[in-house]
């Protein structure tokens, strides 16, 4: 029995064409249904750093606080600014 899986459809013509009317129909009564979001909700990992030097100055914050963490910030694969 060596028939391929296209010789129905080649035998039954008016049934093949039923057959994709009746696909066709189907998808054009769920296209409408099919949910849409125009801007979907997108969750990016992120990650916040605090940090605080009291009575420092913003020009130390600056140089001895802030550049060091940019800079082991830096190290880690996968982190951008």
């Amino acid at each position: 029995m060596n028939e391929s899986i296209s010789s129905p459809f080649i035998r039954y013509p008016i049934g093949t064409s039923l057959l994709m009317a009746g696909v066709l129909f189907v998808g054009m009564v769920a296209y409408p249904l099919l949910p849409v979001a125009p801007l979907p909700q997108v969750d990016f990992p992120t990650i916040q750093i605090s940090a605080s030097l009291p009575g420092a100055s913003p020009e130390t914050m600056a140089s001895s606080v802030a550049q060091p963490l940019e800079r082991q910030f830096a190290q880690i694969p996968g982190i951008a600014r």
